[in-house]
């Protein structure tokens, strides 16, 4: 009777609503590991082109280079978004013709509008799959949780239909229905890690992003000032980074 038991006789003797539930396990984990992958390898791409970025950023001579830096090489990482929003801010201020109410305001402020969509745009970007990580984190263990309370009602239930109620016969069943929380937690766990790994290094990208922001502003505010000419024009944005 014992070798019988394990996971292969639980899956063999559960009933619907059992199989239901685990399937809904391996659909949060399934989503769990993809959005983990996708966003390891997003993270690590953006890293690579904003820190590349960055560094020619400080070494141009002036926003015309940067410009066509970025008409080369395309927008992949939040930085060189940014900046991208802010140039193309300055061009269209520049050609203003005040028809239109997006064009209303100083320079100042039309360059702070350009540089808060793009940020917003960021984080959103940045934010993306973070809701379906909390919600599994938060649900697997209760769904699992609700399969052992379905398996160990069912295997009572049969205890007591078959009139054998010794330790041997309570244990096996019970323990079996036991594997439901576990699998439960097993699904949680990396969705808890994944999403705490998430939420902290979406906080520094936003915080070193705000803080180039401040910096680009000072900068693009005296250009626009002075009629600094730039030119960016049809800049590749590569989406989904």
């Amino acid at each position: 009777m014992e070798s019988s038991l394990g996971v292969a006789h639980f899956l063999t003797q559960s009933d619907g609503v059992a199989r239901f539930l685990l399937f809904v396990l391996i659909v949060m984990s399934t989503a769990t590991w993809y959005l983990i992958a996708i966003k390891a390898y997003r993270f690590w791409r953006m890293r690579n082109h904003g820190t590349r970025f960055l560094n020619y950023f400080w070494q141009a001579a002036d926003f015309d280079q940067v410009s066509n830096y970025l008409r080369d090489t395309g927008v992949h990482d939040p930085f060189s978004h940014l900046t991208h929003h802010g140039l193309r801010a300055a061009e269209q201020y520049r050609k203003r013709d005040g028809s239109r109410m997006i064009e209303s305001g100083s320079a100042d402020e039309f360059l702070t509008r350009a540089l808060r969509r793009a940020i917003e745009q960021d984080t959103a970007r940045l934010e993306y799959g973070l809701t379906v990580l909390a919600s599994v984190a938060s649900s697997a263990p209760f769904v699992g949780l609700f399969g052992t309370v379905w398996g160990i009602y069912h295997a009572l239930l049969n205890i007591g239909l078959s009139g054998q109620g010794s330790l041997d016969q309570i244990a096996g069943p019970v323990g079996e229905a036991l594997i439901m929380t576990a699998l439960g937690l097993a699904v949680a766990i990396p969705a808890v890690l994944a999403y705490n790994a998430c939420t902290r290094s979406n906080r520094l990208i936003l915080t070193e992003l705000d803080g180039f922001a401040h910096d680009f502003f000072a900068f693009m505010s005296t250009g626009i000032r002075t009629d600094h000419r730039v030119s960016p024009a049809d800049v590749p944005v590569a989406r989904g980074a």
